[in-house]
């Protein structure tokens, strides 16, 4: 269910990839419609199944609904100032948070890209569903890690807005304008290397 204003921005690529990925961007306008407890159980479900480094699984989630209140404005005291304006509005929140040492207590060095690819998963599924995320970096991990008793040997990684389309000029006037400017990217050959660091792939050089 979006918003009759909602903008659709699906990525214009240079080869052909999954529709899901084509649709998926991260708005921050939300209809202020409740998203279906089965949805969400099913959006969990899928990150969940994500690849780990050893199967470790060292992610969780903190997620908190307008139906759930106090919950919610915990997440939303998390948040910095200027994600508050339009995030607080969304009738989903969501904290992601790694846990940084494998059970025999040595550092997990992908910890940090388990996580991404869980949180991937996370989005992709919740596009399928016409669904949309948009992840933060702006909050204060002091907060949340106080708020929510995170242990020491887990961290804090971004936060998470989820919800319906919706329309763009509910927004500020900054907000709007990146709400409908197009979207882009570096080209592959900018992060695509053969046989040195900094020279394209014959792959993808044009």
């Amino acid at each position: 269910m979006e918003s009759r204003a909602a903008v659709i921005k699906r990525a214009k690529t240079e080869y052909p990839i999954h529709e899901l990925l084509q649709k998926r961007w991260s708005p921050r306008a939300f209809v202020a419609q409740p998203v279906e407890p089965d949805k969400l159980r099913s959006i969990l479900e899928a990150a969940r199944w994500a690849a780990s480094g050893g199967n470790l699984q060292p992610w969780a989630f903190v997620l908190g609904t307008q139906e759930d209140p106090d919950l919610f404005a915990r997440l939303v005291g998390c948040l910095e100032e200027g994600n508050v304006r339009w995030a607080a509005k969304a009738p989903v929140l969501g904290l992601s948070i790694v846990r940084l040492t494998r059970p025999n207590g040595r550092p997990n060095r992908t910890a940090m890209h388990d996580v991404g690819l869980a949180m991937q998963n996370l989005v992709i599924q919740a596009t399928a569903f016409d669904l949309y995320v948009h992840m933060m970096g702006g909050y204060s991990t002091e907060k949340a890690r106080s708020e929510f008793a995170i242990p020491d040997d887990h961290e804090p990684v971004a936060m998470f807005a989820l919800g319906y389309l919706g329309d763009p000029t509910t927004l500020d006037e900054k907000h709007q304008q990146s709400e409908l400017t197009e979207r882009t990217r570096r080209p592959l050959a900018d992060f695509v290397f053969g046989a040195r660091w900094g020279e394209a792939s014959s792959l993808v050089r044009e």
